[in-house]
């Protein structure tokens, strides 16, 4: 199978690039976002160092023995440690498969806005697991800077639409967000998948946009277009890879499509592979309308659907 073609961004030249050059930037991005939901994005300024920290740290957690983690288990959309067959994320598509084969450490929005009610469902403090003290301070840098860039990538999607910049942002005022360090482990440690068992199943994402560091495997990421059908997703260690999700694409009444992907389970020929992905899902304000639709019942509905019960 082959590599799919998605466009890199350089967010630099965007920035500063002549009116010639934004007009083209913003073309590419409008097509990729037509027909694939994703493309990857150079120039982001956020330093490769800090995600290595994130990875060393996890790992840590993720290689303790199962009854350690045990203490911070919990259910999808909670804070802490999803265990193995905790999530089946084709269910959202409504397909039945067996549970995903991953763990995450999974992390969300914890300032709280003053609304008890809002605050209870989705501003929560965040569990930092005592094993791994290093985790806290490398995660919440990370995620200060993921937020500056997530609302610059909704200020570019805005001007691409013809629209002010402020189109997306004035709904992300006090937004709620996601962050999941996926752990895939080996083939030798999980066994042979069952039959339509995937690291992750095919799905899209809930929200506005995903920032998603990867790393590259024989049992990666793949994105489904309805012209080539499912593809390697093409990987580029300077860049992250960027996809819009349901928000987004009903935002824009269809025009842009939520990016469908799927992680492959481990490959029999590289049976000591273990990837790590940080995967950061922006939202907007809870409460948010999007074109008759309450934007957090949905993402809720969403979060339950791939609950693996």
């Amino acid at each position: 199978m082959g590599t799919m073609t998605i466009p890199t961004v350089d967010l630099r030249t965007w920035r500063s690039g002549p009116p010639e050059t934004r007009a083209r930037i913003a073309s590419t991005v409008d097509e990729a976002l037509h027909t694939a939901g994703f493309l990857l994005l150079t120039g982001h300024g956020i330093a490769p160092e800090l995600r290595t920290t994130i990875r060393h740290e996890a790992a840590t957690f993720f290689h303790l023995p199962p009854p350690a983690k045990e203490p911070y288990a919990v259910r999808v959309g909670a804070r802490g440690w999803l265990a193995p067959g905790a999530e089946a994320n084709s269910y959202a598509e409504g397909a039945p498969s067996p549970p995903d084969l991953k763990e995450s450490l999974s992390f969300a929005a914890d300032e709280p806005t003053g609304d008890p009610a809002v605050d209870a469902e989705w501003f929560a403090p965040n569990t930092w697991p005592r094993e791994t003290p290093g985790l806290r301070d490398a995660v919440q840098t990370y995620l200060r800077q993921l937020r500056t860039l997530s609302d610059v990538i909704l200020e570019l999607l805005a001007v691409v639409l013809g629209e002010p910049e402020d189109f997306f942002t004035r709904h992300t005022g006090h937004p709620t967000w996601g962050f999941n360090i996926n752990w895939y482990p080996a083939l030798e440690r999980v066994g042979t998948p069952a039959p339509g068992q995937f690291r992750i199943g095919a799905h899209t994402d809930f929200g506005t946009v995903t920032v998603l560091d990867r790393q590259a495997g024989r049992g990666g990421l793949q994105v489904f277009t309805d012209a080539d059908g499912w593809q390697d997703a093409p990987w580029d260690p300077a860049a992250f890879t960027i996809n819009i999700g349901d928000l987004m694409a009903r935002w824009t009444g269809g025009r842009w499509r939520s990016g469908r992907h799927r992680v492959l389970p481990p490959h029999p020929d590289a049976p000591a592979e273990e990837l790590m992905s940080l995967v950061y899902f922006y939202e907007c304000d809870p409460g948010t309308d999007v074109r008759g639709v309450d934007s957090h019942v949905y993402l809720r509905a969403q979060l339950d659907a791939i609950t693996v019960d």
